[in-house]
């Protein structure tokens, strides 16, 4: 005779089986993206084609994966970036060490000179909106797959670049209605001034770092300009007495830096000159520069000059200068200032609603002669039920309602429910095109 199991039994192991836990996540620090996350970033996406259009830059997209050496040699094997957080990629074939890019700038130049565009582009002018990767420790702003937007300017050794970079990355935040962006600048100099200067912080650092943290001991013997851009507490209180760099700019280095901030006097862009500003990449010279708004501690982004870098990379002598903005501290800034305001949303858009076979058959064709007059519409194939269609179009904030079952598809016809007062009217499908479009253009 066979056991009954009691009901309540059932019920308890039915609930047990429903809780088994999935057993992938994403990688720590990356993140799904999904519909809302797209609308800021169309957004962002909008502006930064706008302001890249209007000042002359064409879109570059380069690997995903480059030569590791590229960021060694180019980035810097002092900098944080690469010392501590690229992520190497093993390869089947005779390439080399790879690595997920972690900036854009090596392999915007690497393409440039690789296609011989400094015979026929000068300057080449190129903008970007591209995800990066860097072994961060994942917190706000900060995570290990992120997205940048980002300027460039090659071969372009002028003062007036340095300052429409900076005009330009001001711009995005103007577009996109940031309150109250304000440019942090200094200048560090060509490689005499920067030469000078170092002699200057070592003299100023020199028995000082034993009570500094290691990283900083560190940088006192590979890079000291490295000591002004540590953020620990112990290194702090040192920054206040360290030697200007401007202090130390000599000849063309200090005319340079002179004519970038009368390019952004003559615009009004408003402007503090840090003196402990650095930047994190080694390839920086003269002209270095973030960008920051009210209420937020990090840098929305920043840039400068790198004229050393293409030699350092074995290509020809070529300035350039550049910037990138953090497209996920972009959207923290938008979200802060753009929560959802306590009033009706208003209705737009048209909502299928299809009841039977033949008339979700017939509905492929309405959805058809609707695309074909670019009007947007949504639907829902898994729903049976008017009802149930119909509550799935008011939660979405449809206007519109086009209703079909059995019936309109004999008939060639289609139901058109206003969805705020319920009314709805018979509409041939010949015209319905005709009247949806005047419909929608009523306020």
């Amino acid at each position: 005779m066979p056991i009954k199991i009691p009901k309540a039994q059932k019920k308890k192991e039915k609930k047990v089986s429903s809780r088994k836990k999935f057993l992938f996540s994403s990688p720590r620090g990356m993140h799904d993206l999904f519909k809302k996350d797209f609308e800021y970033r169309d957004k962002i996406e909008q502006a930064t084609k706008k302001v890249a259009s209007f000042y002359g830059f064409d879109r570059i997209e380069t690997p995903i994966l480059e030569d590791a050496k590229i960021f060694e040699r180019g980035t810097g094997l002092s900098s944080e970036v690469v010392s501590k957080q690229m992520f190497y990629a093993k390869s089947r074939g005779s390439e080399g060490r790879l690595a997920l890019r972690p900036e854009m700038t090596p392999g915007v130049l690497r393409a440039y000179i690789q296609k011989g565009l400094q015979q026929v582009l000068v300057p080449g002018k190129f903008f970007y909106i591209s995800p990066l990767f860097r072994y961060e420790r994942p917190q706000a702003g900060r995570f290990r797959q992120f997205w940048q937007l980002g300027f460039e300017v090659i071969q372009s050794p002028q003062a007036i670049y340095d300052a429409q970079i900076i005009i330009a990355t001001y711009k995005i935040c103007q577009e996109l209605h940031i309150k109250n962006p304000i440019i942090k600048i200094n200048s560090i100099g060509g490689r005499l001034s920067r030469n000078g200067y170092i002699k200057k912080l070592k003299d100023y650092y020199r028995g000082k770092t034993t009570k500094m943290c290691k990283d900083c001991q560190k940088r006192y013997k590979d890079n000291p300009l490295r000591m002004l851009d540590c953020k620990n507490e112990r290194c702090q209180v040192f920054k206040d007495e360290a030697p200007q760099a401007i202090d130390a700019l000599v000849g063309e280095d200090r005319n340079h830096f002179k004519q970038v901030l009368e390019y952004l006097d003559e615009v009004e862009i408003p402007y503090l000159i840090d003196h402990a500003l650095v930047r994190g990449l080694d390839y920086y010279t003269r002209t270095v520069f973030e960008i920051f708004s009210e209420n937020y501690d990090a840098a929305l982004g920043g840039g400068g000059r790198y004229d050393y870098l293409s030699e350092t990379l074995g290509g020809p002598k070529m300035a350039g200068v550049g910037s990138a903005m953090g497209i996920e501290r972009i959207i923290d800034i938008l979200k802060e200032q753009e929560k959802p305001r306590k009033t009706s949303q208003k209705r737009q858009g048209i909502f299928l609603v299809q009841m039977g076979q033949e008339a979700k058959k017939r509905s492929l064709r309405i959805l058809e002669l609707l695309y074909e007059a670019r009007i947007p519409i949504k639907e829902s194939f898994t729903k049976d039920s008017m009802k149930a269609q119909l509550k799935a179009a008011d939660k979405e904030g449809s206007r519109f309602a086009l209703i079909l079952g059995q019936r309109e598809v004999f008939e060639d016809t289609i139901l058109l429910r206003d969805m705020k007062t319920g009314n709805q009217e018979v509409v041939a499908c010949e015209k319905l095109v005709s009247e949806v479009k005047k419909r929608l253009k009523k306020k």
